[in-house]
């Protein structure tokens, strides 16, 4: 994975236009059956011994996991930008219905494709490039659910990000038999409501774990 912008605000040209998920452009060279383990709608947590510099501390929301890998968005690491600044650079004009949104600032999402952005959000109107997770949370990588915030008409429980974090396949899988992550299963109200530094330690007692507790043993729910 290339090395994350996170110190300053990135360039965003616009969301993605294609449809499908970008999971699907990870290319592999051999065929890979269903994974058995599948974490879609799961809270990766990045286990307190984790150095890694983009990951260490994180939490990540896995929107997608199939045989291609795995595509998730990390949601407590936030950027320098808000989202004033992204309808700006993007071109959109905000009336009073949007401008509630302004001030929310825009997450790192990970370090694929840090250009770009990428929405979750609580399902309801059909967007043009829309994966829905679950009842309760949906990934948008089209411009079309921006227009809507800044019109004051987009979904209210939302997260955006730039870039994404992807694994390919079996590679996450590796990561956590080495202790890397604990996962769980992620629960709504701490990817849109929890104040942003509360949500590594939220998701930790979503296991019912104390992170101060713990060691670098590993753990899977």
């Amino acid at each position: 994975m290339k090395k994350s912008k996170v110190s300053k605000p990135l360039p965003v040209p616009g969301l993605l236009q294609d449809s499908g998920s970008p999971l699907h452009e990870m290319e592999s060279k051999e065929s890979f059956a269903t994974p058995a383990l599948n974490l879609a709608n799961h809270f990766l947590i990045a286990m307190p011994s984790m150095q890694d510099p983009v990951f260490g501390g994180t939490v990540v929301y896995v929107c997608e996991h199939n045989e291609n890998g795995v595509l998730g968005v990390v949601i407590n690491k936030p950027t320098d930008m808000t989202m004033e600044v992204l309808f700006e650079r993007i071109d959109l004009e905000v009336t009073a219905g949007g401008d509630g949104m302004t001030s929310r600032p825009i997450m790192f999402g990970g370090p694929v494709q840090d250009d770009r952005g990428f929405v979750l959000h609580t399902p309801g109107t059909r967007y043009s490039s829309s994966l829905t997770v679950t009842d309760e949370v949906a990934f948008t990588t089209s411009i079309d659910v921006l227009e809507a915030v800044a019109k004051g008409s987009g979904p209210q429980r939302m997260l955006v990000s730039i870039g994404y974090s992807g694994w390919s396949p079996g590679q996450l899988e590796d990561e956590i038999s080495r202790n890397g992550w604990l996962t769980v299963d992620a629960d709504p109200a701490v990817l849109f409501e929890v104040p942003i530094e509360e949500r590594y330690v939220a998701a930790m007692k979503l296991l019912g774990i104390d992170p101060l507790m713990l060691t670098s043993e590993a753990g899977h729910a």
